[in-house]
């Protein structure tokens, strides 16, 4: 720990990866709390893989036609409000199974990704690290990007707190009242997607929903309104991806997989403790 404090004042990989970390906290205990509320994890893990079509394409189109302001990041936001807006219409409007939709975006995006990163020349090892994630490859620009997509997260939020929590939790009751419940459901699923990509570059595609779920499932714990659990969430996310990234430095462990582990023991504890300490446990 003395190492990583002592370099941490040193590079800015590091300052990078803390601020990082700390500002998807954000949108992950904002909007991971709708999403567990909802019940539409299963959503959310298709939105996740289907980003990786769309850094894929922009890698492919970054080095085949030379497009240098073409970034994965960019890639993977507009793969992710596709996937989105694609899924949300589809479960609205569609007579299909939405569990059979839901799958088909879920490895349709996969493939898609993975053939156009088969095709893209050189070497792409910083790519294919989105599927565990390397949130010390952050940059920057990387950070500005991602601070401003938090802001737009948290002001639509505020925005329209009452709408979405109608549609968490009584849509009829909205519609009754005349809420457009399907236009802010699909706006929950369109801030989701971008809470997802700010997660894919901290812990990666593959690990995204356990960290956009087990905050909030730790926080459920000790709050009953939806808001402390937003804030409760916040705090422990930040906690998590601080206290695992410290703790990966010294033994040059994967960032991602090791935020992950933290935030799985704590859960695992929690809940082990909320039955053996539960009222009336003999």
């Amino acid at each position: 720990m003395a190492e990583f404090i002592a370099d941490l004042q040193q590079h800015s990989f590091l300052q990078y990866a803390l601020l990082t970390g700390i500002l998807a906290s954000i949108a992950c205990g904002i909007i991971g709390s709708y999403v567990v509320t909802r019940r539409i994890t299963y959503i959310a893990g298709a939105i996740a893989h289907s980003v990786l079509a769309g850094m894929g394409a922009a890698r492919y189109c970054e080095i085949v036609y030379h497009w240098e302001w073409m970034r994965p990041f960019y890639g993977a936001v507009a793969a992710a409000l596709m996937a989105a807006v694609i899924v949300g219409l589809v479960s609205l409007k569609a007579k299909q199974r939405e569990d059979t939709v839901i799958s088909a975006v879920w490895a349709v995006g996969m493939a898609v990704g993975i053939l156009f990163i088969f095709k893209t020349p050189g070497y792409n090892e910083d790519l294919m690290s989105y599927l565990f994630g390397n949130i010390l490859m952050v940059s920057g620009c990387d950070l500005w990007l991602i601070a401003g997509l938090d802001v737009l997260i948290i002001g639509v939020v505020l925005l329209f707190y009452n709408q979405l929590l109608v549609v968490c939790f009584d849509e009829e009751f909205g519609r009754l009242r005349g809420i457009k419940v399907d236009f802010h459901y699909l706006t929950l699923l369109c801030l989701t997607a971008l809470t997802v990509v700010l997660l894919v570059t901290v812990v990666g595609i593959v690990m995204v929903i356990a960290l956009l779920t087990l905050p909030v499932a730790v926080a459920g714990q000790f709050s009953k309104r939806l808001w402390h659990m937003m804030a409760l969430s916040v705090l422990l996310t930040a906690l998590f991806t601080t206290s695992g990234i410290a703790a990966s430095y010294g033994p040059d462990l994967p960032a991602g997989p090791t935020i992950i582990v933290l935030a799985g023991s704590v859960y695992i504890l929690v809940i082990v403790g909320s039955r053996f300490f539960k009222p009336g446990h003999s």
